[in-house]
């Protein structure tokens, strides 16, 4: 990076900090690692409020990995079906409850190769375990963090991995996990995709694509 691009990184980062605060905050609720994956796997495609509402009961009927691997799959979908997907969902979730139990002895591994090996966990849905559960630094590349990190000027992919890595290299290694945190609240609340709020934005001096109107 060039001395002006780390002077904008800086920039952005403290600004995010400075408004956004520095908490480290999880919207999916879970009790531990495989109660958070598996919700994240029904967050695909699915807001995360929809998805609290399904695992609060869902949690309740499945209270053990084993149940969820013991699964009956036509009841699982229909215990599922708001969330979208459903099918494909019911099968990932049953089939990555057995990988668990019978691999990794019903632990969630913390290593993203491992996580990637299990059904219907991609990188995505790797760095949420990897970073809320194990406190391992990664960026989550979802909606929010690829189109708001486009805007900012960090990147100019659509590849989610492309982007992923750029953001690695770009961000200080302390803010990756924060800055996911912290886009996906700025991208429901201000930089919303269809109406932008620009002059609201607390990042809209350092924001490329800002259209603020003095």
């Amino acid at each position: 990076m060039t001395k002006k691009e780390k002077q904008q990184v800086a920039e952005i980062c403290r600004i995010l900090n400075e408004t956004y605060g520095t908490d480290y905050k999880c919207y999916l609720n879970h009790e531990n690692a495989w109660q958070l994956l598996i919700a994240t796997m029904l967050s695909a495609q699915c807001t995360d409020a929809r998805v609290n509402i399904v695992t609060k009961d869902l949690f309740v009927k499945y209270p053990t990995l084993q149940a969820f691997a013991d699964a009956d799959i036509k009841e699982l979908e229909k215990d599922i079906y708001s969330t979208g997907f459903y099918k494909n969902k019911a099968k990932n979730i049953i089939g990555c409850a057995k990988k668990l139990i019978s691999e990794y002895g019903g632990e969630v591994p913390s290593d993203i190769e491992s996580l990637t090996k299990l059904d219907g966990v991609g990188r995505k849905t790797a760095n949420v375990i990897r970073g809320n559960i194990y406190h391992e630094p990664s960026i989550v590349v979802d909606t929010h963090v690829k189109r708001i990190s486009r805007l900012l000027g960090l990147t100019d992919s659509d590849d989610p991995v492309k982007i992923e890595h750029e953001l690695m290299e770009k961000l200080p290694k302390e803010q990756w996990i924060l800055y996911n945190i912290q886009i996906i609240t700025l991208g429901r609340t201000i930089c919303i995709a269809r109406r932008p709020k620009c002059a609201e934005c607390a990042l809209n001096r350092v924001c490329p694509s800002a259209n603020v109107t003095e």
